[in-house]
């Protein structure tokens, strides 16, 4: 699935994702995987359903999905650049990847996020409705290096 919008490419297609620039805002800019080692992320791409956004050669936006295609899919790792955020690519990468033939008629979508709330609750993402049946392990800082 490609689409060609104002100069922009938005993919499903992993082979174009530029690994080394996912990984340099992954492992530098984010705030949920500081440090991230460059084989965790090329692990990461090839077990997930990953979209990218592009301009003139280079990685605009990111995004995938851990998903079974059946039932559930959890999203992570969303980026647009800083040089090309207002533009409307979140928005147009969300409802991409939100009508992709694989992520139809699965029974959860979920996913975490510190302040973009008010862009994933325009594709109908909501508050977790029975918050005591969700569980988590979550080991923090796993990627800082230990002193």
């Amino acid at each position: 699935m490609e689409i060609k919008e104002n100069g922009f490419i938005f993919s499903d297609d992993s082979n174009l994702v530029y690994i080394t620039a996912v990984h340099h805002y992954l492992s530098t800019q984010s705030y949920w995987a500081k440090s991230i080692p460059l084989e965790l992320v090329k692990k990461s791409i090839a077990n997930s359903l990953c979209f990218g956004v592009y301009k003139d050669g280079k990685q605009a936006g990111f995004a995938r999905w851990v998903t079974d295609r059946a039932t559930f899919a959890y999203l992570c790792d969303v980026y647009i650049e800083e040089q090309f955020r207002g533009l409307g690519l979140s928005k147009k990468l969300m409802s991409l990847m939100m009508f992709h033939p694989d992520l139809q008629g699965l029974r959860t979508y979920t996913l975490g996020t510190l302040d973009a709330h008010g862009l994933y609750e325009q594709y109908g993402f909501k508050a977790l409705a029975s918050p005591e049946r969700r569980m988590e392990i979550v080991v923090k800082d796993i990627y800082q290096a230990k002193s």
